[in-house]
C-alpha cells in the first residue's frame, strides 16, 4: 500500500526532467526572455494538498517536542516558530488553529538522551606506575531534582552512579589500560521522561586487579608509586579507584552540545582530578506522527526542508530581492530541531539538503552557490555502503536531472544571464563551479559512469545554443512587410545583434567558459554564426543584383560596415585553419559603390548649402573668429573622411579609384562653398548701411576660407594616402597616386589661395585710403606742430583699424593684410618724400612718422618681423628721409663723412698721391700737420708738366670757422713735388673728434693768367690723428699716404639735397664750392695707363 510520501503513479524523475526541458525549449521559441523575467511558481506545485497536511503535522509535532536550550543563533521562542509555519505552507489562521489541536493531541514522544563519551585529559594517576586503567559509569537519575537547583553538591559524593541509578539503567564505557588521557568514543541511548527532573550523572574508575605485591614493586618508579602500594595494602582487593564524577542537569543542555566538562568534586588533595569531552543530543523514539510512522526519517527531512526553502526563495521575490542562499532563524531552527530529534546523520543531511537544493534549483531561482556545501559534504563522507539502493538510485537521478537542467541553461545562456543583469556573470560562474564539483565527485563516478565528460558536453551544448540563438534572432528581426528592402534592414539588425553577441563573448563569457572548463567559446561562436551570416548575406546581395536605389545603398552600406567590424573579431590569417565563408565579402557590394559614393557628396553638398544660408556671418567667439558654417563644413569633411576610413575598400587599385573620387568631391565641395558664403556675405551687406558692419562680415568670410583651407590640407593624412601609397605600389605605375591625388589637392589649395588674397586685397584697400589721406595731412600742419603731435592721427586710424582687423581675422590672414598695407604705406612716403626735399620740418615728420609705423606695424613681435618690414624701399626711404631731416650743417658734416669713406676705399694712386704726417698737441691745443711730398701727378699743362701746390683747410668750415686756410709754395714744372713745409692749427681737441672733421688737402696746378688747375683732393680724417684724447701718441708721428680723388662726377645726393634749399646761404656757398671743384676735375679727366 502506498504512504502519503510514495508516488508510484508519478513519471521517473528523468523522465519528468526531459519533459520539463522539452516544454521550455518550446517557450523559449515563442518567448526569448530570461527565465528571471517569469513569475515563480507557488510552493504548492511541488506537493499534494494531503503531502503537504502530514508534513505539516511533522514540523508542528518537531515544534512542541523540541528539547533542550536554543542555539545561539536560533530562535528561542515556539510561538514565533509556529507563525513561521503557518506562513510557510500558507495555511489559514483557523487551519492552522486545527492542525496544532490535532499536534497537541498526539501521543507524546519516547525522549532519549544520545551520550557520546569521546575522551579524557589529565586525569589521576591511581596505579603504581604512575597511570590508571580509567572506565565510566554513566547514566540519567529521573525524579529527583537536584538540591539546591545545581548538581554541584551530589558533585561531591563519590559513587554518584552506583548510589543513585538502578544498575540496569547504568551503561559502562570500556576499560582503556594504563593511561591519562584515555579514549572511548562511546555512544549510548539513555531514556529520561521529564528534562526538568533529569540529571546525567558519569562517574569515572580506575579498574584495580588483583596482583601480587612482587609484580607492583617491579613497576614502581619513585616514592609516589611506594606510597601507592601502601594505601592498596591497606584496601580491599579488587576495590576500584574513584577518578571523578560529573553531574548535568538536562534542562541546561542544548539540543546539541559539545564540549569538554571538568572532573569533580575539586579538593585539597585534588584540585584538578581533569577533563572529560562529551557529546550530547536529545533525540526521539516513536513519534506519534504519520508521516514519521510510515517514511524514512531521511525521507522526512529532505520533503520539510524543501518545503522551507520554497518557501525562503518565494518570500525574497515577493520583496524584489534575490535569496543567497542564507536560510531565516526560523527556517535553520525548525530543521535543526527536525534533524537532531529524528537522529539524521550529517551525511544523511546533507545528502537532503543536496536532493532538496537541486530539485529546486531546476523551478525556482536562487544561486547555485548553495549546491557546493552539499556536494562538499557529500564527497567528504561518501561511502556508498551507507546508502540503500533506493537512495542511490535517487541521489544518481538528482545528478543527471541536475546535469541535464545545467546544459540546458548553458545552452541558453544568452538570455538566461543576460548581461543587463549585473550578477548574470557571477551566477553562470557559479553553474559550472558547481558543475565540475558535481562531475567530480567519486559519488557521481560510481552513479554515473557513461556520462560524457562534462567539457565535451558543455561544448556541444553551447554549439547547439549558439545556432538556436542565431536562428531566433532571425525570427525576431522577420520584417512584418515583404520586400528587398525591409529585408536588407532586418538582416542589418541581425548582424549587429550577432556581432554584439561575439563581443560580448570576447569580453566576458570566453574568460568565464575558459576558466572554468578550459573551452574557448568565441572561437567557436565565431566560426558557427559566420557560416550562417554569410549564407544570408550572400543570398540577399544576388537578390538585391545591380539595380540599387539610394535608399538600398544605404542599407547595403550599413550591412558593409556591420560585417566589416564582424570579421574584425574573427582571427588572423595565420591563426586560420581553413577559408571562411566571409572571405572577399566585399565583392558582394561592388555594385553599391557607386550609389554610395553619390549618397556622400550629394549629403555633404546639402549640409554646405544649408550650413550657408543659415550662417549669419558672425564669429563664434573672441578666440573662434569664423562662423557657424566653417564649423559645419569641417565637420561635413571629417565625416567624409569617416565614410572614407569606414569603406576602406580591399581591392587596391578599386580602393585607389574609391579614394581619387573622394578627393574630387571634397575639393569641389570647397570651391562651391567659396562661391556660396561670398554670395552671402553680399546678401547680408545688401541692407546694411554701416560700412564696418560690411568690413566684418568680410573679415568672417577671409577667416572662413583660411579655416577651410587649414581642413583641406588635412587630407592626406586623413585619407592615410602614405598606406594607400603602399597598398596601391604594386598595381599602378610609379608616381601616378602623387600625381593625380595631389594635383587635386593643390589645385584646390591655388584656388582657396586665391579666394583669400582676393579678400585680404579689399580689405586691404578700403584701409590704403585712410592712410594715404592722413599722410597728406601730415604734411599740410602748420609749423608750430611738433612732429610727433602731428602724426597722432595717422597712428590712432591705424591702432583702431589694425586692432579691429586682428580682432575679426585670424593670424594668417591678419599678417597677409598688415604686409598690404605696409607695402601701400612705403609707396605713399616714397612718393611724397620727393616734394619735402626743400623742406627739413616737413621730411622730419616724414620720418618721424615712418619710424612710428615700423613699430606699429612690428607690434613687439606680434606683427610683421623684421626681414618682412625691411624691405628694399623701406631702406632707400629711411635714407633719403634721413638726410631730408637734416639741417644743413649737417648735411655737409655727412658729407664729409662719405668723402671721408671713399677715401679710405681708394687704393689706386693714378690721380697722384700726397705723403702728410699729422699729431696733436693736446699740451698746446695745437694740430701740427707736415706735408712732406706729392708724386705721380697729372701733367695739366699743355708743356707735359704742372705747377702743384697745395691748399690745407680744416672741414666743415663751420666746425672750425676762425681757421683760415693755408697753402704750401708752388713747384714750378714738377709732377713729384717735394714740399717738406710744417703747418700748426691751434685747434681744441673737441672739435677735431666730431663726426666728419677732416682735413682736406687740395693739389693745384698754378695757372698764371687764368683759374688755377685741380690735380685732386685728399681728406685725411682728425679722429685718427695721434695725440688726441683717447688715442695713444706715438714716439714718432708716422707718415700717412693718401691717394687723391675726383668728386663724384654724377652728383652727390647731399650736394642736391643742400642746392634744393635756395634760401641757406651757408648751404649754397658750400654747394657752389664743391660744383667748382667737380667742374675742375670734369675738365681733366684721367687718361688710361697714365
Amino acid at each position: 500500500m502506498a504512504t502519503p510520501f510514495s508516488h508510484p503513479q508519478r513519471r521517473p524523475p528523468l523522465l519528468r526532467q526531459a519533459i520539463k526541458i522539452r516544454r521550455r525549449r518550446a517557450e523559449d521559441v515563442h518567448n526569448p526572455l530570461p527565465r528571471k523575467a517569469r513569475e515563480v511558481e507557488p510552493p504548492s506545485h511541488h506537493f499534494s494538498p494531503e503531502e503537504r497536511t502530514l508534513l505539516y503535522e511533522e514540523a508542528l509535532y518537531t515544534v512542541l517536542h523540541r528539547l533542550g536550550q536554543p542555539e545561539p543563533n536560533h530562535v528561542a521562542e515556539s510561538s514565533e516558530l509556529l507563525r513561521y509555519l503557518q506562513e510557510a505552507f500558507q495555511l489559514e489562521p483557523e487551519e492552522h488553529q486545527r492542525m496544532l489541536q490535532q499536534a497537541l493531541e498526539l501521543e507524546k514522544p519516547m525522549f532519549f538522551l544520545k551520550a557520546t563519551v569521546k575522551q579524557a585529559k589529565g586525569i589521576l594517576g591511581k596505579d603504581v606506575s604512575g597511570f590508571s586503567d580509567p572506565y565510566c559509569l554513566l547514566g540519567i537519575e529521573q525524579g529527583v531534582g537536584v538540591p539546591g537547583g545545581s548538581p554541584g553538591a551530589r558533585q561531591r559524593q563519590k559513587a554518584v552512579v552506583r548510589d543513585t541509578i538502578p544498575e540496569e539503567q547504568t551503561h559502562r564505557t570500556q576499560v582503556v589500560t594504563q593511561t591519562l588521557n584515555p579514549v572511548w568514543d562511546e555512544t549510548f541511548i539513555l531514556e529520561f521522561k521529564d528534562i526538568a527532573n533529569a540529571s546525567f550523572h558519569l562517574d569515572m574508575w580506575d579498574l584495580d586487579t588483583v596482583e601480587s605485591v612482587r609484580q607492583k614493586l617491579g613497576e614502581l618508579t619513585d616514592l609516589h608509586g611506594l606510597r601507592r602500594i601502601l594505601k592498596e595494602v591497606r584496601k580491599d582487593k579488587g576495590q576500584d579507584d574513584f577518578l571523578g564524577n560529573l553531574v548535568l542537569r538536562l534542562q541546561d543542555l542544548r539540543c546539541r552540545e559539545d564540549q569538554w566538562y571538568p572532573l569533580g568534586p575539586c579538593t585539597e588533595t585534588y584540585p584538578d582530578r581533569g577533563q572529560c569531552h562529551l557529546q550530547f543530543q536529545f533525540i526521539h523514539k516513536r513519534r506519534a506522527t504519520r508521516a514519521s510512522r510510515s517514511q524514512p526519517s531521511y525521507t522526512v527531512h529532505l520533503h520539510l526542508l524543501q518545503q522551507l526553502v520554497s518557501h525562503e526563495v518565494t518570500r525574497h521575490q515577493a520583496g524584489s530581492t534575490s535569496w543567497d542562499g542564507t536560510l531565516s532563524p526560523q527556517a535553520a531552527t525548525i530543521l535543526f530541531l527536525h534533524a537532531t530529534q529524528k537522529d539524521l546523520s550529517d551525511f544523511h543531511q546533507s545528502m537532503a539538503q543536496w536532493l532538496a537544493y537541486s530539485r529546486l534549483y531546476q523551478s525556482l531561482e536562487f544561486p547555485s552557490s548553495c549546491l557546493l556545501h552539499p556536494i562538499t559534504s557529500i564527497e567528504y563522507q561518501w561511502i556508498q555502503g551507507r546508502l540503500k539502493e533506493e537512495q542511490l538510485e535517487e541521489l544518481a537521478t538528482s545528478f543527471g536531472s541536475l546535469l541535464a537542467y545545467g546544459l540546458s541553461l548553458i545552452r541558453r545562456f544568452r538570455s538566461v544571464f543576460p548581461l543587463s543583469v549585473a550578477d548574470s556573470p557571477v551566477r553562470l560562474q557559479s553553474l559550472l563551479r558547481v558543475l565540475v564539483q558535481m562531475c567530480k565527485m567519486k559519488a557521481f563516478g560510481e552513479l554515473c559512469p557513461d556520462s560524457a565528460p562534462l567539457p565535451h558536453l558543455v561544448t556541444e551544448a553551447l554549439r547547439t545554443g549558439t545556432v538556436e540563438w542565431f536562428h531566433l534572432k532571425q525570427q525576431h528581426h522577420q520584417p512584418m512587410v515583404q520586400g528587398l528592402l525591409e529585408a536588407g534592414k532586418a538582416l542589418l539588425r541581425l548582424v549587429q545583434d550577432v556581432t554584439g553577441d561575439l563581443h560580448q563573448c570576447q569580453r566576458t563569457w570566453n574568460k568565464i567558459f575558459r576558466n572554468a572548463l578550459k573551452i574557448d567559446l568565441f572561437p567557436m561562436a565565431f566560426l558557427e554564426l559566420q557560416w550562417l551570416v554569410a549564407k544570408r548575406v550572400q543570398d540577399y546581395t544576388a537578390a538585391v543584383g545591380g539595380q540599387v536605389s539610394p535608399e538600398m545603398g544605404d542599407t547595403l552600406f550599413q550591412l558593409y560596415i556591420s560585417l566589416k567590424e564582424f570579421c574584425q573579431l574573427g582571427p588572423d590569417l595565420s591563426e586560420r585553419e581553413g577559408v571562411l565563408a566571409l572571405d572577399g565579402f566585399h565583392r558582394w557590394f561592388q555594385p553599391a559603390i557607386p550609389s554610395w559614393l553619390q549618397k556622400t557628396y550629394s549629403v555633404a553638398l546639402a549640409r554646405v548649402q544649408r550650413a550657408v544660408q543659415m550662417d549669419q556671418l558672425v564669429p563664434l567667439g573672441e578666440l573662434t573668429k569664423h562662423s557657424t558654417s566653417a564649423v559645419d563644413l569641417s565637420t561635413c569633411f571629417a565625416q567624409i573622411s569617416h565614410t572614407a576610413r569606414q569603406l576602406d575598400w580591399p581591392n587596391p587599385e578599386e580602393a585607389f579609384m574609391i579614394t581619387v573620387k573622394f578627393v574630387e568631391d571634397t575639393c569641389r565641395l570647397a570651391l562651391v562653398y567659396c562661391s556660396l558664403i561670398k554670395a552671402r556675405a553680399r546678401e547680408l551687406s545688401a541692407g546694411q548701411k554701416d560700412q564696418g558692419q560690411a568690413a566684418n562680415m568680410l573679415c568672417v568670410v577671409v577667416n572662413n576660407m583660411e579655416q577651410l583651407r587649414l581642413v583641406i590640407g588635412k587630407l592626406p593624412t586623413q585619407l592615410a594616402w602614405e598606406a594607400l601609397e603602399q597598398r596601391v605600389g604594386a598595381v599602378l605605375e610609379q608616381g601616378q597616386l602623387q600625381h593625380t591625388l595631389h594635383a587635386q589637392l593643390q589645385g584646390a589649395l591655388a584656388g582657396l589661395g586665391h579666394e583669400i588674397r582676393t579678400g585680404v586685397r579689399t580689405l586691404a584697400e578700403q584701409l590704403e585710403v585712410g592712410i594715404a589721406k592722413h599722410i597728406q595731412k601730415l604734411l599740410s600742419i602748420r609749423e608750430s606742430i611738433l612732429p610727433e603731435d602731428a602724426i597722432l592721427p595717422l597712428m590712432k586710424f591705424l591702432e583702431v583699424e589694425l586692432c579691429y582687423m586682428n580682432t575679426n581675422l585670424v593670424q594668417e590672414n591678419f599678417s597677409s593684410l598688415l604686409t598690404l598695407l605696409w607695402t601701400h604705406t612705403l609707396t605713399v612716403l616714397a612718393e611724397v618724400a620727393p616734394s619735402q626735399r626743400s623742406s627739413p620740418l616737413a621730411a622730419n615728420r616724414l620720418k618721424i612718422a615712418l619710424q612710428n609705423l615700423e613699430i606699429c606695424f612690428h607690434a613687439e613681435g606680434c606683427g610683421l618681423p623684421p626681414e618682412a618690414l625691411h624691405t628694399a624701399t623701406f631702406q632707400a626711404l629711411q635714407r633719403d628721409l634721413a638726410l631730408q631731416a637734416a639741417s644743413s650743417r649737417e648735411l655737409i658734416q655727412k658729407y664729409f663723412c662719405s668723402r671721408l669713406k671713399q677715401q679710405a676705399e681708394t687704393t689706386s694712386e693714378e690721380l697722384g698721391v700726397v705723403t702728410v704726417k699729422a699729431s696733436y698737441q693736446a699740451s698746446e691745443q695745437k694740430l701740427r700737420v707736415e706735408l712732406l711730398s706729392a708724386s705721380s701727378l697729372l701733367p695739366l699743362d699743355s708743356n707735359g708738366s704742372s705747377d702743384p701746390f697745395v691748399q690745407l683747410t680744416l672741414e666743415p668750415r663751420h666746425v672750425f670757422p676762425e681757421l683760415a686756410p693755408r697753402e704750401t709754395q708752388k713747384h714750378k714744372k714738377d709732377l713729384h713735388p717735394l714740399f717738406d713745409e710744417t703747418f700748426d692749427f691751434l685747434v681744441p681737441a673737441e672739435p677735431c673728434q666730431k663726426e666728419g672733421a677732416c682735413l682736406l688737402l687740395t693739389v693745384l696746378d698754378h695757372d698764371t693768367l687764368g683759374a688755377d688747375d685741380l690735380e685732386g683732393e685728399a681728406f685725411l680724417p682728425l679722429c685718427s690723428v695721434p695725440g688726441l684724447p683717447g688715442s695713444e701718441e706715438p714716439e714718432e708721428v708716422p707718415q700717412t699716404r693718401l691717394p687723391l680723388t675726383y668728386p663724384a662726377p654724377s652728383g652727390d645726393p647731399i650736394l642736391q639735397l643742400l642746392e634744393s634749399r635756395k634760401g641757406d646761404r651757408e648751404a649754397q656757398a658750400f654747394v657752389r664750392m664743391r660744383r667748382q671743384r667737380a667742374k675742375q676735375a670734369a675738365q681733366h679727366p684721367p687718361r688710361p695707363g697714365q
